[in-house]
């Protein structure tokens, strides 16, 4: 949600960093909403202030013992009750119609973000390790799976349909490794904690993180009006929710291991196979919530615990900083972890760490004391650490062997009861 104060005060400062994004000008539709609400509000203010003023003096006539002045003050009451009334329910509307427009509207970047239209224009910072080189023509995660045995897309979609898989024997241990050792990592020596949400939310919770209205269609919702999580981010960031957070236990860093599900509305002819983009993955997060001059510092904090898992796999990856018009919907900067698979010759995205500035903690109300008497918007971000799925296929195919089999990485092998390699 964006401060409709700040708008009010640079609304062409909102105007360009939303044209970074490709969005039209907006602050004057904003602002003329804003002000119909403002001149509705003054007229309840006027009508309150005369009724208060009739009311008064009809006691003072009454006194007076003039009955047709009483009755005229109150006839004056009743009018301006029913303006009250009236004008009331119109400041709602407007208020209603306002906190649409606002709430469809995406994060402002920061100034120094990378401008672009895609991800074309995406900026690599840095890489680490060297592309895998096999010396040998290297396979697809998924046949490399399914000739273990242990990967199995058929029956999967025999009972659920296309983009899902059924994992077995070592693999299904391997990807409980993984969860295992990111965890580990991340409570163990990067001082999150580690939560065990609901993967199911009311509407309000993805409002709060800014996933409704906009991003419906990509959402999978029961009958009982629940919705399933699309990532712990929603889970762990709505912890705040509506409260008042005492300053000195920030910053608070969370994390889970959960199972995502997500529609996919908008992937359609895109990675249609193996394990790179599924309905129901799992995932570990990570959510810090901070104050918000600390936030750009727990930004590459952020990137830097991701990145960690990576390099005790020895897994070469690659970040890179997200355009304007690559960027998510509540992000104001995002960095993107990419790691490198074979089959493809390329680097994909294995983590995005965002900081939200204080867009999501307007929509929840989440707040710190910052003095006595003055309560300020926490700032939120989130990130993969990692996408375990993905980390699987990025195992399978860094460290696949010319027979098919799968050398377990060295930092897995404890995680593995002393399992060094994956065979059919």
């Amino acid at each position: 949600m964006h401060d409709i104060k700040a708008i009010r005060e640079n609304p062409a400062e909102y105007d360009a960093l939303w044209a970074k994004r490709g969005l039209e000008p907006q602050s004057k539709r904003i602002l003329d909403q804003d002000k119909l609400i403002r001149k509705a509000m003054q007229v309840v203010q006027e009508a309150e202030a005369a009724r208060n003023k009739s009311s008064k003096l009809i006691g003072q006539a009454m006194a007076k013992g003039d009955k047709e002045e009483a009755e005229r003050l109150k006839t004056e009451v009743a009018g301006a009750k029913n303006v009250i009334a009236a004008m009331g329910a119109q400041v709602d509307s407007e208020k209603g119609q306002l906190q649409k427009l606002l709430s469809e509207l995406p994060n402002v970047p920061f100034e120094d973000v990378p401008e672009g239209e895609d991800e074309d224009s995406n900026v690599e910072l840095h890489t680490w390790g060297e592309p895998t080189k096999l010396g040998f023509e290297p396979k697809d995660h998924a046949d490399l799976g399914e000739a273990l045995g242990m990967m199995d897309f058929e029956t999967a979609a025999k009972m659920s349909g296309s983009r899902f898989v059924v994992l077995s024997g070592l693999l299904s241990r391997l990807d409980r490794a993984l969860a295992a050792f990111m965890l580990d990592i991340q409570t163990g020596e990067h001082g999150y904690v580690e939560h065990t949400p609901p993967f199911l939310v009311w509407d309000k919770a993805l409002y709060g993180t800014g996933q409704l209205p906009k991003f419906e269609e990509d959402l999978y919702k029961t009958t009982a009006d629940h919705y399933l999580i699309p990532t712990a981010e929603v889970s762990l960031t709505n912890i705040v929710r509506e409260t008042i957070v005492a300053s000195e236990t920030l910053p608070r860093r969370m994390t889970a291991h959960t199972p995502c599900f997500r529609s996919e509305a908008g992937s359609a002819g895109r990675d249609t196979t193996g394990m790179i983009r599924q309905h129901q993955f799992n995932k570990v997060e990570l959510v810090s919530i901070v104050k918000p001059e600390d936030s750009e510092a727990e930004h590459k904090r952020m990137l830097g615990c991701a990145e960690e898992v990576l390099k005790r796999l020895e897994l070469p990856y690659r970040v890179v900083e997200l355009c304007t018009g690559d960027l998510g919907f509540g992000a104001r900067r995002t960095f993107d972890i990419e790691v490198w698979l074979p089959s493809q010759d390329t680097y994909r995205e294995i983590s995005s760490c965002s900081n939200c500035g204080d867009f999501q903690a307007r929509r929840m109300n989440a707040r710190y004391k910052f003095a006595e008497k003055d309560n300020r918007f926490v700032h939120t971000l989130n990130g993969s650490g990692l996408a375990v799925g993905r980390t699987l296929v990025a195992v399978l195919e860094n460290y696949q062997n010319e027979d098919g089999s799968i050398t377990v990485p060295k930092a897995l092998v404890p995680y593995m009861g002393g399992i060094e390699v994956i065979s059919a």
